[in-house]
């Protein structure tokens, strides 16, 4: 957790941002964590980063076209030179609050990050409620939460706010699959991986709602959101159906590799992870000439690290037990073979 001279300074930095520009991962946890400082600011613009596993120079353009004073980065773990050598010659305040492996950042860069104090990486939603401390926003928190594999210590006061929405549980991952609150996680990450227009009006309804219940009752405000949803969902059982299939058939690894025209890899392998803890989880999507890799399970960040080490314009990083990587579709083949020589040892 971060101490309270870093909460108190990020607050500051807040307060002193005019017109901010909030850059956040492309996934629940980022969507979650914007959403909570922008509802406890009322001010600023959101850009979900497409780009893996960095920040690129490329949206840096947003900075301008927003006209934005202050710039916060949400749950990258990597920012690019070049997107800091813009920000420094443009001299606009920078804040980054992450809690993946500990990077070196430049001196006029306001880096924040749990493990710089302590052994806990929390995900950035748990920090941002934490800043923000608007109890009406719990329900908001516990989603970015649970996609990252945590239950924070006020998912009893949730449940007991929403008993419908939540369950019992073992771990994160039984109320991220098994509960209604769960469904709307998954309606966050499936409505974030659609056109940026209808990307944009999400953003809109989900800074300006009251409750949960807004993001369940499909209305002609969230239509889109939801039509997307249903599009992508049912792609994605079909998959999760295959998925299942070679998971029961495969050994230790459980290695699952799919096209098209859907970029779903890391909820295929965290529903995996859910349904074979034992197993460790490797979906490859082949997209063009690049192939995207996420993987799961115990210390499985060392077992891909190493089996995409040396290969031409390989780049991976994430936790210890959740990683992303990307590799050429030509290096695929010899990825699986070091995968599975790597295991025998």
């Amino acid at each position: 957790m971060l101490n309270k001279k870093q909460m108190d300074e990020i607050r500051e930095h807040l307060e002193a941002a005019q017109n901010p520009v909030f850059f956040f991962d492309n996934d629940p946890d980022g969507l979650c964590s914007f959403l909570l400082l922008r509802r406890y600011l009322g001010r600023g613009k959101g850009v979900a980063v497409r780009s893996f596993p960095d920040l690129t120079v490329d949206y840096f353009r947003k900075v301008h076209e927003l006209e934005a004073d202050y710039i916060f980065i949400l749950d990258k773990p990597i920012v690019s030179k070049e997107f800091f050598d813009e920000v420094e010659e443009h001299n606009i305040p920078v804040v980054w609050i992450d809690h993946h492996e500990l990077q070196e950042v430049p001196e006029f860069v306001n880096y924040y990050n749990p493990l710089s104090t302590s052994d806990e990486n929390e995900p950035v939603t748990y920090l941002c409620y934490k800043l923000s401390e608007k109890k009406e926003d719990a329900w908001i928190a516990v989603i970015g939460c649970i996609f990252d594999k945590f239950v924070p210590d006020f998912y009893p006061e949730f449940e007991k706010n929403y008993p419908d929405l939540g369950v019992k549980y073992d771990d994160a991952f039984d109320i991220f699959y098994r509960a209604p609150i769960g469904k709307i996680a998954k309606i966050f990450s499936f409505g974030l991986k659609d056109r940026t227009t209808n990307v944009v009006n999400m953003l809109r309804f989900l800074t300006e709602l009251k409750t949960p219940y807004e993001v369940l009752e499909e209305t002609s405000r969230n239509f889109s959101m939801h039509n997307r949803f249903n599009q992508i969902n049912e792609k994605y059982q079909k998959l999760m159906e295959k998925a299942i299939s070679v998971g029961k058939a495969s050994g230790k690894i459980l290695y699952f590799q799919y096209g098209g025209d859907l970029s779903i890899s890391g909820d295929l392998a965290n529903e995996l992870n859910y349904r074979f803890p034992e197993k460790i989880i490797v979906v490859v999507y082949l997209s063009g000439i690049k192939a995207n890799i996420s993987a799961r399970g115990k210390d499985v960040r060392d077992l891909i690290l190493k089996a995409i080490e040396g290969l031409e314009d390989s780049t991976g990083g994430g936790h210890n037990d959740a990683v992303g990587a990307k590799i050429r579709v030509e290096d695929v083949e010899e990825f699986r073979e070091r995968l599975t020589g790597i295991n025998k040892l």
